[in-house]
């Protein structure tokens, strides 16, 4: 019905999550019906984003600068890692004031149905980090889910044999 080039447009959109064939049409209309320099600084601003944001090499946190804003900020309560699946859980607490600890960002579950595996989170990195005697509490703050279970009762048992509460 479209031009292979609209449809190629639109079946990029489709791989958005949340996005479905229909938004898909009415974004890549947008995207045509716009000025060239709305398409021009859309994409100028996704490749700095790519370019840009990284990980912090110690919480796995979304960032800029290596180490991220939080692992570096010497007012945080260095004793206490508060483990999340993924970085918009961050953002969550962060957003509450309350917590002033560090984070541990997983990346991810446990899911055995869709073969994610504790290799292949960020749970070797976080044991890593929990072998500094500094850690004297670890908050896990998984999703209620029965994948955030699973792997809150999975890292539960990797911890307390650490003696960190």
């Amino acid at each position: 019905m479209y031009s292979e080039t609209i449809n190629k447009l639109i079946n990029e959109f489709e791989k958005l999550p949340g996005i479905g064939h229909k938004s898909a049409v009415r974004l890549a209309f947008y995207i045509l019906e716009s000025p060239i320099d709305v398409s021009e600084n859309m994409a100028k601003t996704l490749l700095e984003a790519k370019n840009k944001i990284k990980f912090c090499s110690i919480c796995y946190n979304i960032t800029e600068n290596d180490p991220c804003d939080i692992c570096s900020n010497a007012k945080r309560d260095d004793s206490c890692i508060c483990v999340v699946e993924n970085v918009k859980d961050v953002v969550a607490m962060e957003k509450t004031h309350e917590f002033r600890g560090l984070y541990h960002v997983l990346h991810g579950s446990i899911s055995p149905m869709n073969n994610i595996t504790a290799g292949d989170i960020k749970i070797k990195e976080l044991l890593e980090r929990l072998k500094d005697d500094k850690i004297k509490e670890v908050i896990l703050a998984t999703n209620p889910t029965i994948e955030g279970e699973a792997t809150a009762m999975y890292l539960s048992k990797l911890i307390k044999p650490l003696g960190i509460k």
